[in-house]
């Protein structure tokens, strides 16, 4: 799962994103989800999401936990 689609992503999820000012390098930024920005079922560049930090970005992982 790469984060393109909506539904694979839930609200408390361990992700990682790219942050905007980050998007160059393609350094991640693991975090957990706070809200789902995103309001259509996919994106080719990952769903928009805010971390509980308040950091936004594009998922592009998603972190199973065991």
């Amino acid at each position: 799962m790469d984060g393109t689609i909506r539904k694979d992503i839930q609200v408390g999820q361990l992700v990682k994103i790219v942050l905007k000012k980050d998007q160059r390098s393609g350094e991640l930024t693991e975090g957990i989800v706070k809200s789902i920005l995103t309001k259509s079922p996919s994106h080719p560049h990952g769903i928009k999401v805010k971390l509980e930090d308040g950091q936004v970005g594009r998922v592009k992982a998603l972190i199973l936990e065991e």
